[in-house]
């Protein structure tokens, strides 16, 4: 630890100094990072294969599913390497990417959820005006405004975090460059600018969170009016899970955000790191996507044989050109 932490770079204490241990969540890691990678590149391929899921609903879990990728890929691949390296130094370079990567594709699921809530709302309440409002020039707008959102929101993190000098051994008690715990590292008080950032994005995400519960607040008022019992049931079944992920999700990441960063870190710290780096992002395509009827009919048609020959033709004919 010594050699380590007296070079540029970070120690991150991972789980266990147990090389076994190490291994075991190596390969839990491994399975769930697969698991999550097969969602989203269904998700990706199918909404951009199949025309009949070419509607604003499905241009945004496209989306999703591509930042849930690139989210998932920041923290676990590099966790996975130092358990089975039974190494957890990281770089300055590679800390300081990973901090970017990780506030900018976080404050950007904030602000898509936001968008895909905001969507159902129109959906559910102003059926009539949902093609004026939410045309494919709106969508894009909206979708762009998510990257851009998030691309700041980490540059704003990442540049307040290079000019903030830190004191002591470079130890992490994380499985990544999580942000609190690069603050405990800062002298003094010396962060105080991190801190009113991280107080702005805390505001922000909660206005996000709220912005969410009044839409699906106006949703589910809406659907208790339906009369059929079998369409209120097909809302709520939809709605309900998204509402649940959103809350778990923000919930977790202000718990992480909000409380002192500690000298060491408990299993229960962990934890709830997990709950918001790595369960949602998994849960995500079952929750958002594979539940839908529309998304199961389109993958039995992109893998079925026909779907599959037919695509197999197109493309060498495109390369014979």
């Amino acid at each position: 630890m010594a050699n380590l932490t007296s070079m540029s770079g970070f120690l991150l204490m991972g789980f266990s100094d147990d090389h076994k241990l190490q291994i075991l969540h190596a390969l839990l890691f491994l399975v769930i990072y697969l698991l999550a990678l097969t969602g989203h590149l269904l998700i990706i391929t199918i909404t951009t294969l199949d025309h009949h899921l070419h509607s604003p609903m499905y241009y945004f879990l496209k989306h999703l599913s591509l930042l849930d990728l690139c989210f998932i890929s920041v923290t676990v691949p590099q966790s996975i390497a130092n358990s089975l390296m039974n190494n957890g130094y990281i770089s300055l370079g590679q800390c300081i990417l990973q901090v970017f990567f990780f506030i900018a594709l976080a404050s950007s699921e904030v602000a898509i959820l936001t968008v895909m809530s905001y969507d159902r709302y129109v959906a559910t309440c102003q059926p009539l005006q949902y093609e004026t409002i939410m045309d494919p020039w709106a969508c894009r707008q909206a979708v762009i405004a998510v990257w851009v959102t998030g691309g700041l929101s980490g540059l704003t993190h990442t540049a307040i975090n290079l000019s903030v000098p830190l004191c002591g051994d470079r130890v992490i008690h994380q499985f990544f460059c999580d942000v609190p715990q690069m603050l405990k590292l800062a002298c003094s008080y010396e962060f105080i600018n991190e801190i009113a950032v991280a107080a702005f994005t805390t505001s922000t995400a909660f206005f996000c969170l709220i912005s969410i519960l009044l839409s699906y607040t106006r949703i589910f008022s809406a659907v208790l009016r339906i009369p059929s019992a079998q369409g209120r049931t097909k809302v709520f079944s939809t709605c309900l899970p998204h509402l649940l992920v959103v809350t778990f999700f923000l919930s977790a990441a202000g718990f992480e955000f909000l409380r002192p960063p500690s000298d060491s870190q408990s299993a229960m710290d962990f934890m709830f790191s997990i709950f918001y780096t790595v369960v949602p992002l998994t849960l995500n395509p079952v929750i958002y996507s594979l539940r839908n009827k529309a998304m199961k009919a389109a993958l039995r048609k992109v893998l079925s044989k026909e779907e599959f020959a037919q695509r197999k033709k197109y493309f060498k004919a495109l390369f014979q050109l």
